[in-house]
């Protein structure tokens, strides 16, 4: 008997074992995209597993419906408040005033700050491409190496797109955890500002010297759109902090009032992310849009334009939660239960060990959480004590684990920065890994707290 309980455990772990590899060669091997690599990935280990047809494609539809009610809103919302951001210039007045505020002698610790504040509405791709130019600029003006000004900014981007709701992949596993979105959001900017500044600024300081970079006079800022009366950098802070405000918030609420409290439930309804989000647009389109000149017609047009870049992430997160129940459905997440809890391996390092290899085949962070989130959500109930918060911030630290070739980041910063490819070994590869080696002690610090 415990003979057949062990070959059903070791053939369970050898299908999502294939299914993994599977997914592996899909992306990195034959290109293709992530969507439909991740979709045959869940057919073929529900397939392999010996379900039957009708369970199987419920169970794709279930986990592809489930991770897409709430994360599309969430996605959808944050990217046109970003786009509001940047098409009104708020985000090019608020680097500007922390470059003139810092000085030239520590624009490098500006560039983070500017990063940090921005990015937490702005997907990673689209604060890159409207803080370059910024960068470039800054360094020139500093007379400092662009390396040095250029890691720090890499750092603040990459750091919130790993560890801070409303970015895709802390979202994926918020939902997969059934995490608090306002304490993953705190938990999270108390993680990811001393790794920033570790992996930002001190870094860029130290590798600069031996990669200083090169200066690129032909590289375009975003162009403003006609008649935009740029926000002042109060208000657009304020703009872009307040859904982050909301849903702390709800989370103190929660900490605070009894359930049925007026406050308590005010808070919660004000502090879902959607809500958050939604109030936040609408402020937007008048402190962001209205206020700074732009009439109806051109504010429709910015907000059409905004969910463009995200159609394919929604649909590779839609995908993936089919993975996910896929692996749930099969039993696998229990058997990896069973086998860390007999060998005593914290939750918060195996979440963060699964994403880091994922990531590292597939040079996907989303791929990464997704799969990562759908081992370990199954296992919650052996851990009745571990902080669920934290174990977003474990898996996400681990999907940006050691970025190289098979990564789209990684040929973007080659190419926008003009590097070799040891060079971008050397800098970005490196700064990634950094950010992952030195937020989990920092989750697992934090854990003692919490």
């Amino acid at each position: 008997m415990a003979g057949g309980i062990v070959t059903h455990e070791l053939r369970l772990l050898a299908n999502v074992g294939a299914a993994i590899a599977l997914l592996v060669v899909l992306v990195s091997g034959f290109r293709l995209h992530a969507f439909l690599a991740l979709l045959l990935a869940a057919l073929f280990l529900g397939l392999l597993s010996g379900m039957p047809a009708a369970p199987l494609l419920a169970a794709l539809q279930q986990g592809v419906g489930d991770v897409l009610g709430f994360v599309a809103p969430v996605l959808a919302l944050g990217a046109m408040l970003g786009r509001l951001l940047t098409a009104s210039g708020g985000a090019d007045r608020i680097a500007h005033t922390l470059v003139d505020r810092f000085g030239p002698r520590r624009v490098h610790w500006a560039m983070l700050c500017a990063a940090l504040l921005t990015g937490i509405p702005l997907f990673f791709e689209i604060g890159f491409v409207l803080l370059v130019p910024l960068m470039f600029v800054i360094a020139a003006r500093a007379g400092v190496a662009p390396m040095k000004v250029a890691i720090a900014l890499l750092a603040g981007l990459s750091v919130l797109h790993g560890l801070v709701p409303p970015h895709p992949g802390p979202t994926i596993a918020v939902l997969a955890y059934g995490a608090d979105m306002g304490k993953t959001l705190l938990y999270g900017l108390v993680v990811a500002l001393p790794t920033a500044v570790l992996a930002g600024p001190l870094f860029g300081s130290l590798i600069s010297r031996v990669v200083p970079g090169r200066l690129a006079n032909d590289v375009a800022g975003p162009a403003l759109v006609d008649a935009v009366q740029a926000p002042g950098v109060g208000m657009a802070v304020a703009t872009i902090l307040l859904p982050v405000l909301l849903m702390l918030l709800r989370s103190a609420a929660d900490a605070s009032c009894a359930g049925d409290a007026p406050l308590r439930l005010a808070a919660d309804w004000l502090g879902n992310p959607v809500v958050a989000l939604l109030l936040t647009l609408l402020l937007a389109l008048y402190t962001l849009g209205a206020r700074c000149g732009l009439d109806r017609r051109r504010l429709l047009t910015l907000l059409d334009e905004s969910l463009r870049p995200i159609a394919a992430i929604v649909l590779i997160i839609g995908a993936g939660g089919g993975f996910k129940q896929l692996l749930i459905a099969t039993g696998v997440g229990d058997v990896v239960g069973r086998i860390a809890a007999q060998h005593g391996t914290s939750p918060l390092v195996l979440a963060w060990s699964i994403a880091g290899v994922i990531r590292i085949v597939t040079g996907s962070a989303t791929v990464a959480v997704i799969t990562g989130s759908g081992l370990i959500a199954p296992l919650l109930p052996l851990y009745p004590g571990v902080s669920r918060e934290l174990l977003v911030l474990a898996t996400g630290a681990g999907s940006l684990m050691l970025s190289h070739v098979n990564d789209a980041g990684f040929w973007l910063v080659k190419e926008y920065f003009r590097l070799g490819l040891g060079e971008t070994l050397r800098t970005w590869t490196l700064m990634e890994t950094l950010i992952a080696l030195i937020a989990l002690p920092l989750i697992l610090a934090l854990s003692l707290l919490v």
